[in-house]
């Protein structure tokens, strides 16, 4: 018992000492092209690789009404041809000389990257400013994209019996926010979308003044900023104001319960939905939330598992996620039953831990070990450039500042037990949740439009 007691105590003291790492400051360097264009840079001359970012500010949240999907589709398209080059030009200045590219499409933001070896760094500024500009879009590009999207559904949402229950938890749970429509839309509006709607999307969101270009690597700062002034400097913005979205969601008040059917979910095993509201992301509370999140949920040590999974075994799958965005976001615990469980089981053993973090704070030792995890996390995505710049690109969308990214680590750092015992009792302190059971059955399409139209259907 001695020697066990020696070793906890030796965890707690280097797990603590680790949590209070002092993590080296990215040295940001900021500036604004007089189109709007934010310029945000940090060199790094380690390694001969840069890689190159455009953040656009418009997401799901943005797509046309009753044409969800519609951003997700346009970040396809934004790989198509432009004026000056054919299409798959972005894969071939790329790949082909080692590199890579990618691009995602989130709720607030669409981002695109590259990470090529520094002496081409030239040639990807031309072709990003290019596609900012002088993207075609035509009936070809426009009808390809749009039937890749439409596949991209029917396999990850039609075809995944699990597929529809993670769309439910936004259209569920948001009332009036357009948080409720996804990111990946559905077919019907997919296909009510037009080539009008498309150039219309991209003459108002695609423009200097709606981005934030990225560059972190290896590359001279001189000879950079002569680059950027050359291709982007003369890029001229749209006329017309950007339409940002001004619904704000109401705080819910009370439990509202739902059931939803798929004929693909095996009966064995049903899902079990529980959502919350979040605070927006620039609120102080994100970093709690996120520590909350590694205590529920990081792996098999984490309290869900080891109550839902190993101890009680009626879960296959359990999980917490706090899911921020710009405006108030989601906090979902999510279950999927073991063979011949249920939902009413995961959601009374889910609802006492949850009773157990309002009650009592977790442990330092417990926090510690959160801190630890989320820390190791930062400093490994930060050892590489684009690791780096996607840092400063969330830092920019949802803290409104890139310098917010450096301090990242100290604001997980000042998270206290208590803390995460006032944030449970703030945001989990009642009946303002939604309850979602979602099992095998024949689909409602009724409840499906209302989910669709108003956020859902008791």
């Amino acid at each position: 018992m001695k020697k066990l007691s020696i070793a906890l105590l030796l965890l707690a003291l280097n797990v603590a000492a680790y949590s209070q790492t002092k993590v080296p400051e990215m040295p940001i360097f900021e500036r604004t092209l007089s189109n709007g264009l934010k310029v945000v840079t940090v060199q790094d001359r380690s390694n001969p690789v840069v890689t190159v970012q455009v953040w656009y500010r418009v997401g799901g949240k943005d797509d046309p009404e009753g044409k969800s999907g519609f951003a997700h589709m346009f970040e396809h398209m934004m790989f198509k041809a432009t004026k000056n080059m054919p299409n798959e030009t972005m894969d071939r200045l790329t790949e082909d000389v080692g590199g890579w590219n990618n691009a995602s499409t989130r709720e607030d933001l669409t981002n695109y990257y590259e990470e090529i070896p520094s002496n081409y760094l030239e040639t990807l500024l031309w072709a990003e400013a290019e596609r900012m500009v002088n993207l075609a879009v035509d009936e070809g590009n426009f009808a390809s994209e749009r039937d890749v999207v439409k596949e991209e559904y029917r396999q990850g949402v039609l075809a995944n019996p699990y597929g529809m229950f993670f769309q439910y938890l936004d259209s569920l749970t948001f009332k009036k926010h357009p948080y409720k429509r996804g990111v990946i839309g559905n077919l019907d509006e997919l296909n009510a979308a037009s080539l009008e709607d498309a150039f219309a999307f991209y003459r108002e969101y695609y423009r200097p003044d709606n981005a934030s270009l990225i560059i972190v690597g290896d590359f001279d700062r001189y000879q950079l900023d002569k680059w950027i002034d050359k291709y982007f400097g003369s890029i001229k913005n749209p006329e017309g104001e950007i339409r940002r979205v001004s619904v704000v969601e109401p705080d819910k008040t009370e439990e509202e319960r739902y059931d939803r059917f798929r004929p693909n979910v095996p009966e064995c095993c049903p899902a079990l939905g529980i959502t919350y509201l979040a605070p927006p992301s620039d609120s102080d509370d994100v970093p709690a939330l996120e520590i909350l999140q590694a205590i529920l949920s990081g792996g098999e040590s984490s309290r869900l598992y080891q109550s839902l999974i190993y101890k009680k075994q009626i879960a296959q799958d359990v999980g917490f996620f706090a899911d921020i965005r710009t405006e108030k976001g989601l906090l979902i615990f999510y279950s999927i039953a073991a063979s011949g469980k249920t939902t009413l089981e995961m959601e009374k053993a889910i609802d006492e831990e949850i009773a157990k973090l309002r009650e009592e704070a977790p442990s330092a030792i417990e926090v510690e070990k959160a801190k630890n995890v989320l820390i190791t996390r930062i400093l490994r995505e930060r050892e590489t450039v684009n690791g780096k710049a996607v840092a400063l690109g969330e830092a920019i969308i949802y803290k409104g500042d890139p310098k917010a990214a450096n301090k990242e680590v100290s604001r997980l750092q000042s998270v206290t037990p208590a803390d995460i015992k006032r944030i449970v009792n703030k945001y989990m302190g009642g009946k303002n949740r939604v309850v979602i059971n979602y099992r095998n059955g024949e689909e409602d399409a009724e409840a499906n439009v209302a989910a669709s139209d108003e956020g859902g259907s008791k």
